[in-house]
């Protein structure tokens, strides 16, 4: 099928071996019924809003009993130079994660309530039941010092990895549509623990100042510059690091499926058993001498920080390589471009495509030109996500939504397709993924969107039903429904 006539008409969709094409022929629902999971109707702790309100009121009232808790342990003073620090490696943290999570990038929702959860819940409960073991232990053997030792190798590792654990629990069963595989996992994970690690930080760096006025001590011989140097400048990855080895097993009993039960147990709880040796091992690091704080940091801490980043980074590429293994299968049958594959498996290709998209033929209009990147980075994503779909459906069997969240899919995609194809065909080739004996020049994108035509989201109205016939007829250049 050439692209012109792809262009003008919808081409059939390609079925799994089970499906039947009439099951992808049905109804399209009218624009205010686009969800891939129906609403829930009813009883009234069943609906979203209820739910949303009821999470937000439970990590609101444990911000503010933290939020008091911590500025008792520290005074006024102590609080607010804690949180003037402990702030600082947030968003190069947030900025991290947020970057390896571009090939399907999760709501932010999700990751905020991850980051409230570690921030609110998780170092709540680790205050208090940090707390209550170690009096209990030092009540248990009448020797305190014995008792910090312990509970701070032993009880805090496993209090507040399960702690942190939850959030990722949460999302893996509440939004499992967005959860997908490895990344997510990490991502989830690393939002959690630096959450946590941020309120932490404020108890730990609000209480040395707080030491230092005693002493009188100020400069680089203080207690908070010595502790602001080991917490946020030299390990300001531990929280992230141990909690990713929990987000990776919830990970990979996402990729195994429904269908694996004992997996999806299993790997979980291996990797929260992974989280809390690592954790206890640098917690107790202090006892094993003068020095052992320094062996861990380079003999264990470093290397496997740089094996969790390299498989981070491996498992963005295998999220890449299944957009070029999923998506040909849609080329073919003439809802993509036959380069478009190649371009949307890789993240250069993708900027080029949006940078392209921003100028429109050099139209000076900015306005119109963040509208068309704005449709080729929804183009992108819906995309991404149709790729992911058919991969979960062929290893895990296709749902009874299946055929739904396709169509979905691909009416999005046949919506912007006249502004996103041209420009991913071109970044196909001057990104060097599709080789031409003659390059093709700048893409000529649709006239009547670059001189104020509809906006992306409106190029191709909803239609009812798809037909093997063009549902779309010309009208003056324009593609219209019938009507």
């Amino acid at each position: 099928m050439s692209e012109g006539s792809a262009q003008h008409q919808q081409p059939a969709v390609p079925v799994l071996e089970e499906q039947r094409l009439d099951e992808f022929l049905g109804a399209v629902p009218e624009r205010g019924h686009w969800r891939y999971r129906p609403r829930i109707v009813g009883m009234v702790w069943r609906s979203r809003a209820f739910r949303v309100g009821a999470v937000i009121t439970v990590l609101s009232l444990c911000g503010l009993v933290i939020l008091a808790l911590v500025r008792r342990q520290t005074g006024t003073e102590g609080f607010l130079v804690g949180l003037g620090l402990a702030v600082l490696p947030v968003p190069l943290l947030m900025a991290a994660f947020r970057w390896l999570d571009r090939v399907e990038p999760g709501p932010w929702r999700n990751l905020l309530f991850a980051f409230s959860w570690g921030a609110c819940a998780a170092a709540l409960v680790a205050i208090i039941a940090n707390s209550f073991a170690t009096r209990w232990i030092a009540t248990a053997t009448a020797d305190p010092a014995s008792a910090d030792t312990l509970g701070a190798t032993v009880v805090a590792p496993v209090v507040e990895e399960i702690a942190k654990a939850v959030a990722v629990l949460l999302i893996f069963l509440f939004r499992r549509r967005q959860f997908g595989g490895i990344v997510d996992g990490i991502v989830v994970a690393g939002f959690t623990a630096t959450g946590f690690a941020f309120t932490e930080n404020i108890l730990y760096l609000g209480n040395a100042f707080g030491e230092d006025q005693q002493l009188g001590t100020t400069g680089f011989a203080s207690v908070t510059v010595g502790t602001f140097f080991v917490r946020v400048v030299m390990s300001p990855f531990a929280h992230p690091l141990f909690t990713v080895l929990s987000g990776i097993g919830f990970g990979l009993a996402a990729l195994g499926g429904a269908r694996h039960r004992v997996r999806r147990i299993v790997l979980p709880l291996l990797g929260l058993v992974l989280a809390m040796g690592m954790h206890a091992l640098w917690n107790g690091s202090s006892s094993f001498g003068p020095y052992g704080f320094y062996a861990v940091y380079g003999a264990f801490m470093v290397p496997a920080f740089g094996l969790v980043t390299w498989l981070a980074v491996w498992a963005r590429r295998r999220e890449l390589r299944t957009l070029s293994t999923e998506l040909p299968v849609y080329a073919a049958a003439g809802w993509l471009g036959s380069a478009e594959p190649l371009a949307l498996a890789s993240m250069r290709a993708r900027g080029v495509a949006r940078d392209m998209a921003r100028y429109w033929n050099g139209h000076p209009d900015r306005a119109r030109g963040r509208a068309a990147a704005r449709a080729v980075a929804e183009y992108e994503s819906f995309a991404t996500s149709l790729a992911m779909l058919r991969r979960r459906a062929r290893h895990d069997g296709a749902g009874d939504d299946f055929a739904v969240r396709e169509q979905e899919l691909l009416h999005h995609l046949w919506q912007r397709r006249d502004i996103a194809g041209p420009a991913l065909m071109y970044a196909a080739h001057a990104t060097g993924r599709l080789r031409a004996h003659r390059p093709p020049g700048p893409p000529q994108f649709p006239r009547q969107f670059a001189h104020g035509g509809p906006p992306p989201g409106h190029l191709l109205a909803p239609h009812r039903h798809y037909g093997g016939h063009n549902p779309y007829r010309e009208d003056g250049g324009h593609r219209v429904p019938p009507g």
